[in-house]
């Protein structure tokens, strides 16, 4: 239908979706939108289609996973040597978050391909950290590591600002269903329900450490210029909202206790462009190719 003879809102809807998808699909490369399939790896309706459906609850919960990921020497090193966010930090999120959407939403055919073509990645990522240490991106714990990130803050995410009253069961499902690509992926040990993914946490916290490099990295995520001028407001609100959800040892970690904008603020901020994305994309089938969200380490 010819602009000419779209309401103001439709027009409102067509240009936030359109925004949307040019900042998560590289145009240059001919991606488009990952089409919903009914042959996914998960089923429609299932609790991972509604958490990664989301498209700001999934960017808010991919920047919080990446400053989660990072407080890990081995999962840091990986992404300092062989990575090349600090010059193509949109590129790096872009392909993070079509992982994401295809193993959640495309074709089995292609979530397992995908899988595997990070599997690859992953074996050519390996190094030794400073006190000797040998890394790898494929070791099962590590990648289990980066796994559990994700997880929970995608979900925190979600519960912060799209479902706050979802049942445990729905959180234990999620979390069973994010552990298939998971360990598709090699990682071990994956948690299948809430407390296991806490518990797995709180086992990884000896090992993690904020070093001065740890801290330029997540100036990086934390201080990218917006993909354009008019997102930089909106950009600066998710930031905001993802260091909001870390847990309070995170924040501490990382020296991010204290934000400019107060606590209500950014929340009402977040709430109302969750809803307001969500308003643009209701009855479009397509995934808009966002799930930073996750930015990842992966």
């Amino acid at each position: 239908m010819s602009s000419l003879f779209q309401t103001p809102s439709t027009l409102l809807r067509n240009m936030l979706v359109s925004r949307i998808q040019d900042v998560f699909n590289d145009g240059d490369r001919g991606e488009t939108p990952v089409m919903r399939s009914d042959n996914a790896l998960f089923e429609r309706g299932s609790v991972i289609w509604r958490v990664h459906g989301d498209v700001t609850t999934m960017m808010i919960g991919g920047v919080s996973a990446l400053l989660l990921q990072m407080l890990h020497p081995a999962a840091l090193a990986g992404v300092w040597d062989h990575s090349s966010f600090r010059g193509d930090m949109l590129g790096r999120l872009r392909r993070t978050a079509r992982f994401v959407a295809v193993t959640t939403f495309g074709e089995r055919s292609q979530a397992e391909a995908a899988i595997v073509r990070v599997q690859e990645v992953h074996e050519r990522v390996r190094g030794t950290l400073a006190d000797g240490t040998p890394y790898s991106a494929s070791d099962p714990h590590l990648l289990a590591w980066v796994h559990v990130c994700e997880a929970v803050s995608f979900l925190d995410a979600w519960i912060a600002f799209g479902e706050p009253g979802m049942s445990k069961a729905d959180q234990d499902e999620y979390f069973a269903q994010h552990a298939v690509v998971a360990r598709a992926l090699g990682a071990d040990p994956v948690p299948d329900t809430r407390a296991r993914a806490e518990a797995l946490v709180r086992d990884f916290r000896p090992a993690l450490d904020a070093s001065p490099r740890t801290r330029e990295v997540a100036n990086l995520v934390l201080s990218q210029p917006a993909p354009a001028p008019a997102l930089a407001p909106v950009q600066a609100l998710l930031m905001q909202a993802s260091v909001g959800i870390l847990p309070r040892w995170a924040k501490q970690m990382h020296g991010l206790s204290t934000l400019p904008l107060s606590g209500p603020i950014v929340r009402t901020g977040a709430l109302t462009l969750a809803h307001t994305l969500r308003w643009a994309f209701r009855q479009k089938h397509r995934f808009p190719g966002v799930a930073l969200r996750r930015p990842s380490i992966r």
